[in-house]
Parts: structure tokens; C-alpha cells; sequence
């Protein structure tokens, strides 16, 4: 059975050591002990979301915190090459739906973009709420999938700011469905940033695919098939991992 993963701050399972104690309070301490109901005896992880990952026991369990007994510690190197999804703000919340599955398959980063043929629209007070969604569906999903590593989520760009995004990239593919390049057996770096772009649910036009080219990024299709917002990003991160990390 998979154990259950919590998380905590940054820098808070730095002391961890094999044989101590660490005590989870907090938001995540509430979760465990009251959600969750964990219980003395019971194995659980603790990631503190920049690769540190603890293996301990409940030695101790109050309303709303473990004492969990450390038993292992491991930290996880960051990958070479690092995977960035650039998802389009997309309605009925296939947004939502693809930065949470391309958490699960591994994406290192994610940047909300504003398309031009994007109907959400993220202003004012709405787009740090907004924001901060994504931030909460990408740290549920790394809880759930027991990642080590929680993916960035960067601020929201416009076109003009991924062009310029794409400049400091190591390479970037945009996926589109009139691409003949098939992004299977496309080159991965052996480290840098790898931006994959997925347009909104109209897609991306003519003139905005021209400035994402000129700035450096390569046309890339998935298939025959034209995937939808919410299953674009997820597939392509899919392939990229099969090409290397999966293996």
C-alpha cells in the first residue's frame, strides 16, 4: 500500500535525521490528524517540496498534530533537463485539469499564459486568486502522485512576455495541429529548460504562432488527432519522459 504523503515549508525537514522526532502542526498537521485520521503505529512520507522526501511512523497523535518518529530521509536531485508547461488559460477549468495531470507525469514548472483567443481572463484581484488556484491543484496533485518535488508556478504572461520567455529557454515546442514535425524523437538537453506551449480551446492563430516562431520556438504535433486544452500538455510531457526520463 502507498503511504500517505503530507507536506511542509521549505527548509522544514532540513533537521530531519534518522532515530529523531519531527512534528507535523499546521494546516497539513490538521489533515493528517484530523482528515486523515492517522494513528499511532502508522508509516507515513513528509516532502518539504524541494526533494527532500521523510519516511517515518506516528509515534504520537493529538487534535491537529503527529510526533512522527524519523525512520528514513532521502533527497532527490533535481532533473537534468526541466520541464515547463506553458498552459493557455482555457475555460470550464481544463486549465485546472492539465497542470494537474502534468504534475502527476513529472512537469518541473508551469506558466499560466494569456492567449489571444483565451476567453478566460485573468485581471486584477481575480488573477491572483486565479494564480493561487493553480498553485493549490499543482501541490494537491504532487501530494497525491507522492512527488518530492513541487512544480513552480510561475506568473501569468501575455504573448509578448513568452516570446521573451522562450528566448531564455534551452529549447521550446509549440504544440500545433498543422505542425508536420512530430514532437516523439525531438532532442532533449541534457540540462537547461524545455518550454512545451499548448494553446487555449480555439487554439493558437497564425499571427500569434509567428512571434512565438520568431522568438525561437519549434512547431511540434502529437498525432493525427487534435487533443483539447486540458490533454495536450499532460500527453506531451508523457512523450518527452518516455523519450528519457521514464526509461
Amino acid at each position: 500500500m502507498t503511504l500517505a504523503m503530507f507536506l511542509t515549508d521549505p527548509g522544514e525537514l532540513d533537521l530531519a535525521v534518522v532515530g529523531t522526532a519531527y512534528t507535523l502542526d499546521g494546516a497539513e498537521g490538521r489533515h493528517a490528524a484530523t482528515v486523515k485520521r492517522m494513528r499511532v503505529g502508522e508509516r507515513l512520507m513528509l516532502s518539504d517540496g524541494q526533494g527532500r522526501r521523510v519516511t517515518g511512523t506516528v509515534a504520537e497523535a493529538t487534535p491537529g498534530e503527529l510526533r512522527i518518529d524519523v525512520e528514513r530521509v532521502e533527497d532527490e536531485e533535481p532533473p537534468g533537463a526541466r520541464l515547463t508547461l506553458v498552459q493557455a488559460l482555457a475555460k470550464a477549468d481544463r486549465d485546472d485539469a492539465a497542470i494537474e495531470a502534468a504534475t502527476e507525469y513529472g512537469v518541473d514548472r508551469v506558466i499560466p499564459w494569456q492567449a489571444e483567443r483565451s476567453i478566460v481572463q485573468w485581471r486584477g484581484e481575480r488573477a491572483e486568486k486565479a494564480r493561487q488556484k493553480w498553485v493549490d491543484t499543482v501541490r494537491a496533485a504532487a501530494k497525491q502522485s507522492r512527488r518530492a518535488w513541487v512544480p513552480e508556478v510561475e506568473d501569468l504572461v501575455d504573448t509578448a512576455g513568452l516570446a521573451r520567455r522562450i528566448s531564455s529557454a534551452c529549447i521550446a515546442y509549440v504544440l500545433h495541429e498543422d505542425a508536420v514535425v512530430p514532437l516523439a524523437g525531438q532532442p532533449i538537453p541534457a540540462v537547461g529548460e524545455v518550454l512545451l506551449i499548448v494553446g487555449p480551446e480555439g487554439g493558437i492563430g497564425e499571427s500569434e504562432l509567428a512571434k512565438l516562431t520568431a522568438a525561437g520556438a519549434h512547431p511540434v504535433r502529437l498525432g493525427t488527432s487534435v487533443l483539447r486544452s486540458s490533454s495536450a500538455g499532460p500527453a506531451a510531457i508523457a512523450v518527452l519522459s518516455a523519450e528519457d526520463r521514464w526509461r
